[in-house]
């Protein structure tokens, strides 16, 4: 018998003596919050720097021009919705596979499965290439501006030569939370964030090497090649490289239906949550460029606080794996009952900050009086929604953990897309609410999500989540 056909040794007939059988490791809330919280602080750290570069790219732009901030601002926005959510999704596959993978004892085959993932993303980016390089004609559907359009192709035909290095860096994050490296990602992008920055002043402003504009997405793509370097060379000189058994085409190329099953599920998580917020930045524009101002200020204070939750989500689904594959049930279900713990002490903590900050938090973007003004009363109720959220989001990360994305992408299609938007849209535009209308609707949306979500989560069949953990590893 092959190291994956006996991926999860435990007897899988038995389901009932697994979980009556398992032993409790001395895991208590106190431990695992404690283990949780030194987990994520790196995580925090590394989402923020992530950000900081789009921030970079886009104050590199803005510095050349108006017309070059609005190209590169669509060329990203356009990239997030049909490349980075989709690459991101596809890798939350990982959280489980690796995971569990890692709780069971078979370390070499977290290396087989981020091979699968990394070919499995890279074969689903010659298509996507095809929609970059073509992009200018479909963004002429939605943009009136020609030369506008014409940029933002030019940007992510430039752009696109990098991604192959976001695929290998987002992959490897993946590998390496699953051995709980979380640090390693934090350690790369401390060190690569000055080197995109010096990137950004030789390829853009520098009088002898800048190429103006197109300085800016090469830029990044050297970029993209520079952190998965730096990722492997932590791996082969620092730490992580147990569960490096080395190349198998084989493996790698074979058996990706599995793989498939959990990461189309969490390409529709993903991208539902990307697209939802950038169809209300759509509809704030035809509220006139104060309201677009004001949408921007707090879309961008929401996603910076959006990173605790979300790295609270990745150690939690690490954890989570680690136990399912190891059959850890009473440890399982210890973290699951404190995930909605923490998610609401995040979502309280996220809301007295935009509440009691919402006047401070939008100087630091404008002194426009008028766009101060809609953004204090907005944040009020992005602080409300963020309580909801913030369970959201740690929700996911036991859904993941628990290989159950594919309830997480049917909920957030419902609440999103049959919910929050169009309520919002007619609060907004037939009750004439404006952008209190959009983010009332938006804000109820998400209370459903958050409750459904936390629902599963606690009638969680311990039973079911072994069997189909056994049944998708021996099948790969």
């Amino acid at each position: 018998m092959n190291t994956e056909e006996t991926l999860l040794i435990t007897p899988v007939d038995n389901y009932d003596a697994i979980v009556n059988d398992t032993k409790d490791d001395d895991s208590t809330p106190k431990s695992e919050l404690k283990h949780l919280t030194k987990s994520s602080f790196p995580l925090v750290v590394s989402f923020v720097l992530q950000y900081v570069f789009s921030i970079t790219s886009v104050y590199a732009a803005g510095r050349l021009g108006a017309k070059e901030l609005a190209a590169c601002s669509l060329a990203i926005c356009t990239f997030n919705i049909t490349g980075l959510a989709v690459f991101q999704g596809m890798a939350t596959s990982l959280d489980t596979f690796c995971s569990q993978a890692y709780g069971s004892g078979n370390k070499k085959m977290v290396g087989v499965y981020f091979q699968r993932a990394t070919l499995l993303m890279l074969a689903t980016m010659v298509p996507l290439m095809l929609v970059w390089w073509y992009s200018g004609s479909i963004l002429n559907q939605l943009v009136p501006d020609p030369e506008l359009v014409s940029m933002a192709q030019l940007f992510l035909r430039i752009h696109a030569f990098g991604v192959p290095g976001l695929i290998l860096f987002e992959s490897g994050k993946r590998f390496l939370q699953a051995q709980h490296l979380f640090q390693a990602s934090t350690y790369v992008l401390v060190v690569a964030l000055p080197f995109n920055l010096l990137l950004n002043w030789l390829l853009v402003w520098n009088p002898n090497t800048g190429m103006g504009y197109t300085g800016i997405p090469l830029s990044i793509g050297i970029t993209y090649w520079v952190i998965s370097l730096l990722m492997f060379g932590y791996v082969i000189f620092i730490d992580g490289i147990e569960c490096w058994g080395g190349i198998d085409w084989e493996k790698a190329s074979s058996n990706w239906k599995p793989m498939l099953s959990l990461a189309v599920p969490g390409v529709i998580m993903v991208i539902s949550d990307f697209l939802a917020f950038e169809i209300l930045t759509i509809f704030a524009s035809r509220f006139g460029t104060e309201a677009l101002a004001a949408q921007s200020i707090v879309s961008n204070v929401a996603t910076l606080c959006f990173q605790v939750p979300f790295a609270f989500a990745v150690a939690i689904s690490t954890r989570m794996g680690h136990f399912i594959g190891d059959g850890n049930i009473a440890s399982a279900k210890i973290l699951n009952d404190l995930t909605v713990i923490i998610g609401g002490s995040i979502g309280l903590l996220s809301f007295c900050l935009f509440y009691f900050g919402r006047h401070v938090l939008g100087e630091f973007f404008t002194s426009d009086k008028m766009v101060l003004e809609i953004s204090s009363k907005l944040l009020i109720l992005a602080g409300i929604n963020q309580i909801s959220d913030s369970l959201n989001v740690v929700g996911t990360g036991v859904l993941r953990g628990q290989g159950r994305q594919r309830i997480g992408s049917i909920l957030n299609i419902i609440s999103y897309y049959f919910l929050a938007i169009p309520l919002g849209y007619v609060l907004a535009f037939k009750f004439g609410m404006e952008m209190s209308g959009l983010w009332i609707g938006l804000t109820i949306g998400v209370f459903v999500l958050a409750v459904t979500q936390c629902t599963s989560i606690c009638l969680s069949n311990w039973e079911k989540i072994l069997e189909h953990s056994h049944r998708i590893h021996d099948s790969v």
